[in-house]
């Protein structure tokens, strides 16, 4: 596995191959990061994994200092994982300037959920990946489920943007407690290790509510909503949100449609996400 920094050595190095399967990350790895990368093998010539903290996606008073980079043992688990190349730039190398062209997807996909408890986040996602899909020369490029809206966000971004790339979801990851596995896991003191399983049960209470009645009308779905809420409150969480959307779009659901339980909620100081699909 080689491990490069600059965007000349990408270009150079990947100019022999001809389908990149891309893995884009911000690094400190866990088991759902090397998932992508297994799942990514047999999907190109060349599996890319991407190690960059973007700063573009952080509020000022989000974690972006504070933000773990371990390079070295990202680095290890990649190449048991089967990575064939590493890019990791600095900031200076993706920004040598002000990034003054950014992407600004819909407001009626990016300003909901995660894009209204985080102004901006998905024009920094979003310009980023962009970026790092043209310098990798991406065919193929996977991101996990457990950034639901995320994934979302990328696809339609790519299919306007009529890329030559084929986006492709990984399952959410979880312990075997439930906990979807997440880099900021490492934030949770080992007391609320053991209360963030409630945020998964939490869903699974109301992803099985909704299996069982699939007729539920609007005001039964902002009840179970409500509900969840009041569960997390109750056991010492701060939630944004429990929402019940459409698989499709992440709209207000209608009976019979495929559709998904998001949540966000703060644990102590650490903001966790997840998601269920119905």
């Amino acid at each position: 596995m080689q491990v490069i920094h600059t965007i000349a050595e990408l270009r150079d190095l990947l100019s022999a191959y001809r389908h990149p399967a891309v893995v884009p990350t911000m690094g400190n790895l866990h088991a759902g990061h090397l998932a992508l990368v297994r799942q990514a093998k047999p999907l190109g010539d060349v599996t890319v994994s991407t190690i960059f903290v973007n700063r573009l996606q952080f509020a000022p008073h989000e974690d972006f200092d504070t933000y773990p980079r371990t390079l070295d043992a990202d680095c290890e688990q990649l190449e048991a994982a089967g990575c064939d190349l590493v890019f990791a730039p600095k900031e200076t190398e993706m920004y040598p300037q002000p990034q003054s062209f950014k992407v600004h997807p819909p407001t009626e996909l990016a300003d909901i959920l995660e894009g209204h408890f985080r102004p901006g986040f998905f024009i920094g996602v979003c310009t980023v990946v962009l970026k790092l899909l043209s310098l990798t020369q991406a065919r193929t490029a996977l991101f996990g489920k457990k950034d639901y809206q995320q994934l979302m966000v990328i696809r339609n971004m790519v299919k306007q943007f009529a890329m030559p790339i084929n986006i492709v979801g990984g399952e959410t990851q979880r312990s075997d407690d439930g906990l979807a596995l997440s880099s900021r896991n490492g934030y949770l003191s080992p007391a609320e290790r053991e209360q963030a399983v409630q945020l998964s049960a939490t869903l699974k209470t109301v992803a099985e509510a909704l299996r069982a009645n699939a007729a539920l009308g609007a005001a039964d779905i902002a009840r179970l909503e409500s509900q969840a809420m009041q569960t997390l409150s109750h056991a010492g969480w701060r939630p944004d949100y429990v929402a019940v959307r459409r698989q499709a779009d992440l709209q207000a659901p209608h009976p019979g449609d495929a559709m998904v339980v998001l949540a966000a909620a703060r644990l102590g100081a650490t903001r966790l996400i997840d998601n269920l699909e119905v």
